[in-house]
């Protein structure tokens, strides 16, 4: 193909300098490839032609083949208006301009074929359009595409500057003139018989200038399915390098920590789930190459000791374990919890913080470089300079989506270092990882974000956990409410009461929690009633102290605001009543729900609103009531807010698709997914002759634009 789509889009005829620049800074435009994958939003129909006595009383958009007879100009209060009549041969209506009458008169021609395009209205009796895209029927025929017309991504600069949607048009046919149409072909012959694919070229002519929706449609899967393959190819191919690659450290033996905690030690029998992942894990761990998984388990379903067994297995090994949190509260509970597993076991574990006193951190620092300290957890504290290990075997992370790339490779970096027979230190090998989330994440999602990590999940909850109740209740109910808390109370049981904290209207939030706690404080009167109240203004040791009152149950009623959402475990708490919920994010609401129901009794979610709700509240807060679900709550969450939202902003720019969409399109992202398997399955380095279009393409992606980088 003669033409190189990196030219840049300045050379194209018709943009020139001044286009070129709008173009690249509104729609990031700068080569001819990026113009090529510019595609349309919509399209609007042009296939079907009315007659004037089909046309019905529903402003829709219409096209009609017929001819001006008269024109004419009305004086109406300000200035005038032309009416054209139009007619054809089934009746007559009119044509109507309010401005640029004058450009507009000179250039109609009477009695000549013309087709006209646009919004029809219903006024005296008369249909009539006014403004109509019109061109003779002669230049109509003429028209590459004529059929459907595409509707471009545009911007109020472009639109004011002039650069219209039919200007877009055109420039758009002038590179498929200047390409003769041609595109260099994407995927293998094989991919394309098995899934009956337009080319490429067809594909791209179709997309832009479809003859008919079939057409449409076809060119749509096919370029959707080449996005998608693309990204999963590259995810493939990162997990099956990393495999070969990195290698990891050998845990060859599962010895006496790990048999002795599971015959003798296990508070309770672990279910099917935990089971099936620890033996993905020890999989892992014994092969060689290093393990890079990602664990998912709704709140609840007892990720923890998965985590502990996985890391009794470093310890017989001869390496040193560490579990990062990212925030205090949640690192000194899994600090507890570990200590208690671990009671028996004669295992070091300390926990290092930010507020960890310095002579404390001393201690902890030398007793990791020499090998006495077998466990350490801790917030990003763990991620210092300072802080070495002697032999770092397995590292844990816990709600990873928090914690940035570079602060994940830091951690990396801590693996031993070994030395080979010439004395010369090879740089460190890095630990095993797990990632912990119990924010589930749609599959969907998993498979494109998280593509090149190994998933596992924990799918059941413990036997014995009674499902959580969650209702709906307006404001007005609100006397009922704290009826029903008083006898939970008078049960022995803990109620949180959340309200909602968001940064941008933090004074009005911080007036309502204090308003929140006056009230409940009125209600619920000293000395018969304690209240706890936790907000991000307080100081660290003043939260904590608020905090353990609650928990050694010197208080029945904790006020807080989302500090709560992860890391609190008070079994005993039992009601959990959200305030504004309306303003909740659906995973924000599964989180906090997540918060009671940690002990055999029954427990309740009630979410609080206004009577005023959006359709999108409406629907969280119904799907909240109707299940406890975590990945069915996730997969809800998605379609309403969409990937990048839920990615949080620093993993957003992963999924900057042209095309294809990963919720509307998961069919094709799991074909995409399938076929990228089953290519990379039979020849891994991508050298097989059939595999060469594949190859090439994305060496050009990769070369001229690396999809992703930020996934560690």
């Amino acid at each position: 193909m003669s033409v190189n789509l990196q030219t840049p889009i300045d050379y194209l005829k018709g943009v020139g300098p001044n286009r070129a620049d709008l173009l690249k800074k509104e729609l990031g435009i700068h080569t001819y490839q990026d113009l090529i994958n510019l595609f349309p939003n919509r399209y609007l129909d042009r296939t079907q032609y009315y007659k004037i006595h089909q046309l019905q009383r529903n402003n829709a958009e219409v096209q009609i083949v017929g001819e001006i007879i008269s024109i004419k100009e009305i004086a109406q209060k300000r200035g005038k208006r032309l009416v054209a009549t139009f007619k054809d041969d089934s009746g007559t209506m009119e044509l109507v301009w309010f401005r640029g009458q004058k450009w507009i008169r000179e250039n109609l021609k009477l009695k000549k074929p013309y087709v006209i395009f646009g919004k029809v209205n219903w006024f005296n009796g008369v249909f009539s359009m006014p403004h109509p895209d019109m061109e003779l029927q002669e230049d109509h025929k003429k028209n590459l595409g004529s059929a459907m017309q595409p509707i471009y991504p545009s911007t109020e600069k472009l639109s004011n500057m002039g650069i219209t949607n039919r200007v877009i048009n055109k420039i758009m046919q002038q590179l498929f003139l200047d390409t003769k149409g041609r595109f260099t072909e994407s995927l293998s012959e094989n991919i394309l018989s098995e899934l009956k694919l337009l080319s490429k070229s067809e594909a791209i002519f179709n997309i832009h200038f479809p003859k008919n929706q079939e057409l449409l449609a076809r060119a749509q899967f096919r370029l959707k399915f080449e996005e998608l393959f693309y990204i999963q190819l590259q995810l493939i191919l990162k997990n099956l390098i990393h495999k070969s690659k990195i290698k990891g450290l050998p845990f060859t033996q599962v010895g006496t920590y790990f048999n002795t905690f599971y015959k003798h030690h296990l508070p309770f029998e672990l279910t099917n789930a935990q089971k099936r992942v620890l033996k993905e894990i020890r999989q892992d761990l014994g092969s060689n190459a290093q393990m890079n998984r990602l664990l998912q388990g709704d709140v609840g379903s007892g990720k923890t000791i998965v985590a502990f067994m996985s890391m009794l297995m470093a310890l017989d090994n001869g390496y040193q374990a560490c579990l990062m949190a990212p925030t205090e509260i949640l690192s000194v509970q899994h600090y507890n919890g570990l200590k208690e597993l671990s009671n028996e076991l004669n295992i070091r574990i300390e926990l290092l913080t930010g507020s960890s006193k310095t002579l404390k951190r001393r201690k902890i620092h030398e007793a990791l470089e020499n090998g006495e300290l077998d466990i350490l957890i801790g917030t990003h504290a763990l991620l210092e300079d300072k802080v070495k290990f002697k032999n770092l075997g397995l590292a844990i992370i816990d709600e990873q989506h928090r914690f940035g790339v570079e602060q994940r490779s830091k951690l990396w970096r801590k693996g031993p270092s070994q030395i080979d027979q010439n004395e010369v230190n090879t740089p460190p090998t890095p630990p095993h990882i797990l990632v912990m989330t119990a924010t589930p994440i749609p599959r969907t999602l998993a498979m494109s974000v998280y593509g090149d990590l190994d998933i596992s999940v924990i799918d059941e909850l413990p036997p014995g956990r009674q499902a959580i109740k969650t209702v709906h209740r307006y404001d007005k109910n609100r006397l009922k409410v704290f009826r029903f808390i008083r006898d939970e109370i008078e049960k022995g049981r803990q109620i949180y009461i959340v309200y909602p904290l968001i940064q941008e209207s933090e004074k009005m939030d911080y007036k309502d929690l204090m308003d929140g706690y006056e009230s409940v404080a009125r209600d619920f009167p000293l000395p018969k009633y304690q209240i706890s109240i936790v907000h991000g203004k307080m100081k660290p040791a003043d939260k904590e102290f608020e905090m353990q009152r609650f928990i050694k149950g010197e208080t029945q009623i904790m006020v807080a605001t989302t500090v709560i959402e992860v890391g609190v475990n008070v079994p005993n708490a039992s009601v959990m009543i959200i305030e504004s919920a309306e303003r909740f994010g659906l995973s924000q609401l599964h989180q906090l729900r997540g918060r009671v129901g940690r002990g055999a009794e029954q427990s309740y979610c009630i979410l609080m609103t206004s009577h005023k709700l959006s359709s999108d509240s409406k629907k969280r807060i119904e799907t909240m009531c109707r299940t406890n679900d975590g990945f069915e709550i996730a997969e809800v969450d998605l379609n309403l807010r969409g990937p990048g939202d839920i990615m949080g902003t620093q993993q957003s720019g992963v999924l900057n698709l042209k095309i294809a969409d990963i919720i509307k399109d998961k069919d094709i992202l799991q074909s995409a997914r399938y076929y990228a398997k089953k290519v990379l399955q039979s020849d891994p380095a991508l050298r097989a002759e059939e595999n060469k279009t594949i190859l090439y393409t994305y060496q050009q992606l990769t070369k001229y634009k690396n999809i992703w980088n930020y996934i560690s």
